[in-house]
């Protein structure tokens, strides 16, 4: 989807009804981001919207920092997606699956991401388990009508629940530290671990795309 070069359209600032829209459902697709929201849209900035090639929609902050786009296609049906700039602020905040390092270099190159990718010993999907329980942020406690699920990851990284077809996913890699990629399950993480083949995602942004090349300023 961002394989090539992306040239922008121009910025065009939303009204405050469309941006609050926005921030909620940022915060119903990833409530973990909950006790951030401030700083990823504060009160006063600008949200604006970019619109790309592909039917994609790009949303920024004053102009120069992208957030999440939504794409009207069949596999994202306009999922809030995070751009990968906002997932290495915000690392925890994302469910994650990991690749092994023979497909790291697919995936940068823009292919299908497959199971065998994720089965391997190299591989990391989620194991569902129980956690602690979690203790509220400040942002919870000053608004009790804010609920954040207690989950995330495990101390070997496996996310604590089974992710369904149709959720956003960060993809991290055997070896590195930064997410490389993210994007769309087209079929649900239990699925994977059952079949062991076909494809997890479809139409990744990965680093070094044109969506993470695209000049902002």
């Amino acid at each position: 989807m961002f394989k090539k070069d992306i040239t922008p359209s121009p910025k065009q600032k939303l009204k405050s009804s469309i941006q609050r829209n926005l921030r909620q459902s940022l915060l119903t697709t990833y409530p973990l981001l909950t006790p951030y929201i401030d700083d990823i849209i504060p009160k006063k900035a600008s949200l604006e919207q970019i619109k790309l090639p592909d039917r994609v929609a790009l949303y920024v902050i004053d102009g120069t920092t992208p957030l999440f786009f939504q794409a009207d296609t069949p596999s994202q049906q306009n999922t809030i997606v995070p751009h990968l700039k906002l997932v290495h602020r915000f690392p925890q905040c994302f469910p994650t699956i990991r690749i092994d390092r023979g497909a790291i270099r697919f995936v940068l190159s823009g292919a299908t991401l497959m199971a065998p990718g994720l089965t391997s010993k190299g591989g990391r999907l989620p194991q569902p388990h129980e956690r602690p329980p979690r203790e509220k942020s400040a942002a919870e406690a000053e608004n009790d009508e804010i609920e954040v699920p207690n989950e995330g990851a495990d101390e070997e990284g496996h996310w604590s629940r089974e992710l369904e077809k149709g959720e956003p996913v960060v993809v991290l890699a055997e070896g590195k530290e930064e997410a490389c990629a993210v994007g769309v399950l087209v079929a649900g993480t239990k699925e994977i671990k059952e079949k062991g083949k076909g494809p997890v995602i479809e139409e990744a942004h990965f680093l070094g795309d044109g969506l993470w090349r695209m000049a902002l300023d």
